[in-house]
Formats: C-alpha cells, sequence, structure tokens
C-alpha cells in the first residue's frame, strides 16, 4: 500500500518539476534570454507545452486575464496539492481500515 502512495506522491512532484520548467522557459522567452528560433529552445518549449497546456487550458478559461500574466501554474500547484493529500488520506484510511 505504501508503494502506491510513494508513487503517487513520485508522480506529483515529477510533474511539479515539469511545471517549473514550463514557468522558467516561458520567463527565459519572454525576457529574451533564450530565442525560440534555436531547434532546442523550440523543441523544449514545445514538448513543456504539450506536458502542462491540457491541464493548464481549462484552469486559463476560468481566470480572468491580469494583463499578460499567467497564474494558471500557481493555481494547478494548489489544486495539486490538495489532491495529493487527499489521495494519501483516503489511501493510508483504507490501509489502516479507519
Amino acid at each position: 500500500m505504501f508503494f502506491i502512495i510513494d508513487l503517487i506522491n513520485w508522480i506529483f512532484s515529477l510533474y511539479s518539476y515539469v511545471l517549473i520548467a514550463m514557468i522558467v522557459m516561458s520567463l527565459l522567452i519572454s525576457f529574451g534570454v533564450v530565442s525560440m528560433s534555436n531547434p532546442n529552445v523550440r523543441q523544449m518549449s514545445l514538448l513543456l507545452a504539450q506536458l502542462t497546456d491540457p491541464v493548464l487550458n481549462p484552469i486559463r478559461r476560468f481566470l480572468p486575464s491580469f494583463g499578460g500574466l499567467d497564474f494558471s501554474p500557481m493555481v494547478l500547484f494548489i489544486i495539486m496539492r490538495f489532491v495529493q493529500q487527499e489521495l494519501n488520506t483516503i489511501l493510508i484510511r483504507a490501509y489502516y481500515g479507519a
């Protein structure tokens, strides 16, 4: 049972790192530190977008526009943390029969 809890926590942690990488990449592109004309940057940006956009787009639809600032990753971090804690609680209660 604890293997399942560890696996769930690992998946959430891995996706958190992917979100952080997406945030850093978008900031580097917006401030002109890296250029999208570089094929490696473009490929990494597309990969991160493919991994995060399906989850972030529904959140973006509900958030109001904040003048070009995207708060959807922050909202997703909060949602992921809540879901992770609830899943851990449910699995631990199921294991101990409480």
